[in-house]
């Protein structure tokens, strides 16, 4: 039978992959970021070697944009260093890998989605350091799976779903930056895409490399907003204005990309399948916070 070690397991993605696989009744080990540290070899391997699993799913990640500007060390740790040595520990082990990065790799100057062929070009530190990890991956393990996502929210952890929903309860008036656009992607598709890829993974396919898996369809953070807002609205009574402002109004120490948009029809024409789309799995995110 498949089973499932998972790092980060504390994360917004880890405890759903814990939910979904405990109701499909697929045996998950969860490891959280306190417990081991994925840049140590010696706990990595130790772990691994412990849990007897089918293949490894690597969810830890520093994820501050902002804050790694000022904790490049840490930033670096956590998202090159501690892949890398994943991947070694399950080369050792012979297992497969599979990575989740970020659309944070590309600069956003494409006016069209993001394909996997596209170059890289990161903006600030965190976006390069899981371009550095996704490198330390494919230098390392040939049985990985590296995929890339977008603007990532859910029931679980802290996201922009969840900070919109808090603003929304407190504020009369949203100013949310309208310039930059992606694909909004619900932790329960994510997770629902790595338990449809698992037994292909436990079987060792020949389905290895990078791919992009994104909400269905493109919006704003002032589109996303928006929509948060009106789903909430039944539930709470509030109805605040979501008011759209420019990057520049919104200064923040990292760049953004202004097109996030990722192109996922690799990742489903291989595995046959895709993600709800964005405002289908926002409205259902937020009736579960709520009701």
């Amino acid at each position: 039978m498949t089973s499932i070690l998972v790092f980060g397991g504390r994360g917004q993605l880890g405890q759903e992959l814990q939910r979904q696989a405990f109701q499909a009744d697929i045996p998950l080990i969860s490891v959280a970021r306190v417990e081991t540290d994925i840049a140590d070899i010696t706990a990595v391997s130790g772990v691994i070697d412990r849990a007897s699993c089918s293949f490894v799913v690597n969810a830890a990640a520093y994820t501050k944009v902002d804050g790694a500007e000022n904790a490049p060390n840490e930033a670096f740790r956590a998202n090159a260093t501690g892949p890398g040595i994943l991947a070694r520990a399950c080369a050792e082990a012979k297992l497969p890998l599979v990575h989740i990065s970020s659309d944070y790799v590309f600069d956003g100057a494409k006016t069209a989605a993001y394909s996997e062929q596209d170059a890289i070009c990161p903006l600030g530190v965190y976006g390069r350091s899981k371009a550095a990890g996704e490198a330390s991956i494919r230098e390392t393990l040939e049985q990985h799976l590296i995929l890339r996502t977008s603007w990532v929210y859910g029931v679980y952890g802290a996201n922009f779903l969840k900070t919109v929903l808090e603003l929304a309860r407190t504020r009369n008036e949203l100013r949310i930056v309208a310039d930059q656009r992606g694909c909004p992607t619900g932790t329960a598709d994510l997770a629902c895409a790595i338990l449809n890829v698992a037994p292909r993974l436990a079987d060792r396919d020949l389905v290895w490399g990078t791919y992009h898996f994104a909400g269905g369809g493109v919006t704003t953070w002032h589109g996303f907003a928006t929509e948060i807002v009106k789903a909430q609205a039944p539930f709470t009574r509030r109805r605040p204005e979501v008011v759209p402002i420019t990057t520049a109004e919104y200064p923040t120490l990292a760049k953004r990309p202004a097109n996030s948009e990722l192109d996922s029809s690799r990742f489903a024409a291989m595995f046959s399948f895709r993600a709800a789309d964005w405002r289908e799995r926002s409205r259902e995110v937020v009736s579960a916070l709520l009701n």
